[in-house]
C-alpha cells in the first residue's frame, strides 16, 4: 500500500493524550455545573446550563483531538 503510511502511537501516548482530552471536555462542564448550582442556588438550571457546555466541549474535543493526535 503505496499511500497509506500511518504512524503508530504508542500505548502511553494514547493514554496521555486521551487523559488531556477528557479534561478539556469535563472540566469546563462541571465547573459551569458547580458555579450556577453555588451562585443562583438551582441544581435543575446547574444541570441544564452544564450539559449545555459539555456539549459545546465535545465539539470542540474533536477538533482537539484531530490536532493533538497526529504524531509528527
Amino acid at each position: 500500500m503505496a499511500g497509506n503510511e500511518s504512524s503508530n502511537l504508542s500505548i502511553r501516548d494514547i493514554v496521555l493524550k486521551g487523559t488531556i482530552i477528557a479534561l478539556i471536555v469535563t472540566i469546563p462542564s462541571l465547573s459551569t455545573f458547580v458555579l450556577v448550582w453555588v451562585v443562583l442556588d438551582d441544581l435543575l438550571l446547574g444541570v441544564i446550563s452544564g450539559a449545555f457546555v459539555h456539549f459545546i466541549a465535545m465539539g470542540f474535543s474533536l477538533k482537539i483531538s484531530k490536532k493533538i493526535l497526529v504524531k509528527k
